[in-house]
């Protein structure tokens, strides 16, 4: 028979002080699996080791490769410490432990919570661990959260990566320490910006020079460390620039809750607004002075104002993008006087991106032309009233909508309820294993159940809101553009949330430009 061991270590694992508390080691975890296959004559194919993951964490490399081989029937058995080492999910549980294991001949195995599926009396024990485990998630999720943002509001560092230029403090947990190295290339960006240096020169200078970019830089060190944009992440760019000049950590405040998880079970994220990020400051050793700071800081926002000399900001300025690479084309005047924007991606170093350039005065009349056609066609009458009437008809769908929720959030509630008076009654005796098991199934099946339809609920609420907000206020709102005949930056803010602009076509030499509305 072969067996593949599956170990897992997690952060709350690792702070563990004593002897006794120290069994969920790694290394611990090992020699009591070994030493348990021995002795049962199992020939071991393969360790696999998850280090510093959750139980709730589905992208556990060691664990999606063990699931791999597993479907290829590479061994016989699954041993693991206990149940919720391989996973704290009921679903996972019913899924694999239940439901795939035995398709693909597999036997699970867990020792101290006497789980084997070779045992058919121990699978409602095992069932009774999975929801355990489940309520445990959930609890621990929202404690976690709350201790998190407790530190964050200290000024205690509580990220899993270091900013570049720090590095965390190995004598005490919660604080960072400059890292000297990355800190002469933050103090060399901000003084070649405050010289006068352009953001696309300082990327280029770097990228020339082969100064690894903060992503790099961390692989480097050694850190398991995965950007959330991968395409082209060993470069310097203009982006990355400008991110660090107006980074408040660089100065001595802690600047954290950027975004947050949209649940426990998602490691999908949502930005938050600047209002609601956590700044406490003085809290670490700023890399640069407070006067390189605000000059940086000063000339920063006299060049959010590039494309004229009167002081006003220019009227594409943030708004137009590569169509090519996504990057946001900068302003630039050409020899015969006239003011372009250009893709730079290209100059920050070879074969990045063909490039994208056009003149203001063309884009604009662009823009002006397909807003006249937009006008005329929402002025029609015929279409104006169509649209007030899908309007009527979006308010009723969402008032049915959110009524439904809170019925969905009610039913949920009363099964969460009825399953944790079971559990308690089978603590006293009250009712049998089987008894319960029969019982709470239901109730956890009806809540799976309602769990989804609020999900599917909100998604079409998300949607109705999303077709409301393309059609509210719109006949106000381009009913002033009727004999519009020259665009300004606030017709620009108001009415365009970006537009991309390609490269060249050679035969007809026309350049494709998309414009994306806000209405």
């Amino acid at each position: 028979m072969k067996v593949a061991i599956y170990c897992r270590l997690s952060d709350e694992d690792k702070n563990k002080k004593t002897e006794e508390e120290d069994s969920e080691s790694i290394q611990n975890q090992k020699s009591m699996l070994i030493t348990y296959a021995m002795e049962h004559n199992w020939e071991i194919h393969n360790i696999y080791s998850d280090d510093d993951y959750t139980g709730a964490d589905r992208n556990r490399p060691a664990f999606k490769q063990l699931l791999k081989d597993a479907e290829n029937r590479k061994f016989n058995i699954v041993l693991c410490k206990t149940q919720s080492r391989f996973t704290r999910e009921l679903e996972l549980v019913e899924k694999y432990i239940h439901g795939l294991f035995p398709v693909w001949g597999i036997r699970f195995v867990s020792i101290v919570d006497n789980a084997d599926t070779e045992n058919k009396g121990n699978k409602k024990a095992r069932q009774i661990n999975g929801l355990i485990n489940e309520w445990y998630l959930e609890d621990l999720s929202e404690n976690i959260k709350s201790v998190f943002k407790e530190k964050k509001s200290q000024g205690q560092h509580v990220g899993s990566f270091a900013l570049y230029g720090y590095k965390r403090d190995p004598k005490e947990k919660g604080r960072i320490i400059i890292d000297e190295k990355a800190a002469q290339v933050v103090r060399e960006v901000f003084s070649l910006f405050a010289q006068g240096y352009g953001k696309t020169y300082i990327a280029r200078t770097l990228n020339e020079r082969g100064t690894p970019n903060p992503t790099e830089y961390k692989r480097q060190q050694g850190l398991n460390y995965h950007p959330s944009s991968p395409t082209n992440s060993n470069m310097w760019r203009y982006s990355s620039i400008n991110a660090m000049l107006v980074n408040e950590m660089y100065r001595g405040n802690m600047v954290q809750g950027k975004s947050r998880n949209i649940s426990y079970k998602s490691g999908k994220k949502i930005h938050l607004p600047k209002e609601e990020w956590i700044v406490v400051e003085n809290t670490h050793e700023p890399i640069v002075t407070m006067d390189l700071w605000n000059k940086v800081q000063s000339m920063l926002k006299d060049r959010a104002k590039p494309f004229d000399t009167t002081g006003k900001v220019g009227l594409f300025t943030g708004k137009v993008r590569c169509l090519h690479c996504g990057y946001n084309l900068r302003s630039m005047i050409h020899y015969n006087g006239k003011r372009y924007l250009r893709c730079e991606s290209r100059y920050f170093s070879a074969k990045v991106c063909i490039g994208s350039m056009i003149s203001v005065d063309r884009l604009e009349k662009i823009v002006l032309a397909e807003l006249k056609g937009l006008v005329a066609k929402y002025l029609q009458k015929d279409f104006i009233a169509q649209r007030v009437q899908f309007n009527n008809k979006l308010d009723e769908q969402k008032e049915a909508l959110q009524s439904d929720i809170e019925a969905y959030r009610q039913k949920m509630a009363i099964c969460s309820t009825g399953i944790k008076t079971l559990y308690l009654d089978k603590t006293k005796g009250l009712i049998t294993d089987d008894e319960f098991i029969d019982l709470s199934r239901y109730f956890h099946k009806d809540k799976k159940l309602y769990e989804s339809f609020i999900e599917d609920a909100e998604e079409k609420l998300i949607a109705l809101d999303d077709k409301q907000q393309q059609a509210g206020d719109i006949y106000q709102v381009i009913g002033q553009y009727t004999n519009i005949e020259k665009l300004n930056r606030d017709i620009v803010l108001e009415l365009i949330d970006y537009i991309e602009v390609g490269h060249r076509i050679e035969k007809t030499k026309d350049r494709p430009v998309k414009i994306h509305w806000n209405f």
